[in-house]
């Protein structure tokens, strides 16, 4: 993610003085709910997993998620690159490709191929 995108959801943070009302908490609270309204698109949606015809209110829905995480990681002190680059690694290790392509088991079902 470019630091301008960051810079714009903090400034809209700052211009609006909300800062003191994000803490930890409550912006995980947030993430998990805008998350759920992401989640809602998809309800009832019967074969059409695609949900095409939804495609303007997922995206905005994922960019609520998206901003929440921003913040939670600003609050955090979390360098977004540095944790999304962690994370990848990690699941790299869990996940290695000789054992892991082509199969959404989960890494502890994962057996040599």
């Amino acid at each position: 993610m470019r630091q301008e995108t960051i810079d714009q959801v903090l400034k809209f943070r700052e211009e609006r003085n909300w800062k003191q009302f994000h803490n930890p908490k409550d912006l995980a609270i947030s993430i998990s709910l805008e998350a759920a309204e992401l989640l809602e698109i998809f309800q009832w949606s019967a074969g059409d997993v695609r949900c095409e015809e939804k495609k303007d209110k997922m995206r905005e829905e994922l960019a609520d998620v998206l901003n929440y995480c921003i913040l939670m990681a600003d609050t955090c002190g979390f360098d977004l690159d540095e944790i999304i680059l962690e994370k990848v690694k990690k699941n790299a290790e869990k996940y290695p490709v000789e054992k892991a392509y082509g199969s959404k088991k989960k890494y502890t079902e994962l057996k040599n191929r």
